[in-house]
């Protein structure tokens, strides 16, 4: 188990680069390949880029910068009365059973799955050395009814993926995750595409190159 603002442990170098040019690529996926290693993800994450399963048509390792990408700003996280009085029934924690919760993210029944057994090993090994973080939400009974989880980096924290089985459970994690940021100082909230969802409780889209902007605040804000 980690802790939100425990330094993560230092890792090498890693033995990838993207091609040069690639910012100005037209393609949101700007290579194919790699690997999972801490080292390839962490230092993809930082230069704005992020892993995820692309069907071609056998699964291939791609890696993503979404232009425009998705992001909410802190500020502008729509919290209504009801999710206020749903928050309520529920007690969240952070970093207790991150691996619970990303097979939860990963339910192959859930529509568009693209979370690996390959993804889950990856993400489960960066959170154990302090690079990735859960947001659990329990109900009544103390039953994980829902979370999200993600890589933090400095003043970012990327979001990966969130699930609920109990009502506005997700919506609850998301609402904590704002406050905890805000709290410690985190400044970017990337949540890759602004899905319809994702829209209605506040993110926004932004071009590449602002996106870009923003990243180098984050990284370079201490926390």
């Amino acid at each position: 188990m980690t802790d939100w603002l425990t330094r993560p442990l230092p890792l090498e170098r890693s033995r990838w680069s993207f091609a040069p040019g690639w910012r100005t690529s037209p393609d949101d996926i700007i290579a194919i390949g790699g690997d999972l290693e801490p080292a390839t993800v962490i230092a993809a994450y930082r230069q704005g880029v992020f892993p995820m399963i692309v069907e071609t048509p056998a699964p291939l390792l791609a890696w993503w910068s979404p232009d425009p990408r998705g992001i909410i700003p802190l500020d502008a996280l729509r919290v209504t009365r009801s999710l206020r009085q749903s928050a309520k029934r529920y007690e969240v924690r952070v970093d207790t059973c991150f691996a619970e919760v990303i097979h939860a993210c990963a339910n192959p029944e859930r529509e568009s799955g693209w979370i690996t057994p390959e993804f889950i090993a990856a993400y489960v090994r960066l959170h154990e050395l302090g690079w990735a973080h859960s947001i659990e939400v329990f109900d009544r009974a103390g039953q994980l009814a829902g979370g999200l989880y993600g890589v933090r980096i400095n003043g970012l924290f990327a979001g990966e993926s969130m699930f609920y089985t109990q009502r506005d459970a997700s919506k609850v994690a998301l609402m904590f995750l704002v406050q905890k940021m805000r709290e410690t100082g985190l400044t970017l909230l990337d949540v890759q595409w602004c899905t319809e969802h994702l829209a209605s409780l506040g993110a926004t889209e932004v071009s590449r190159q602002r996106y870009f902007a923003l990243l180098s605040e984050a990284l370079e804000h201490p926390v």
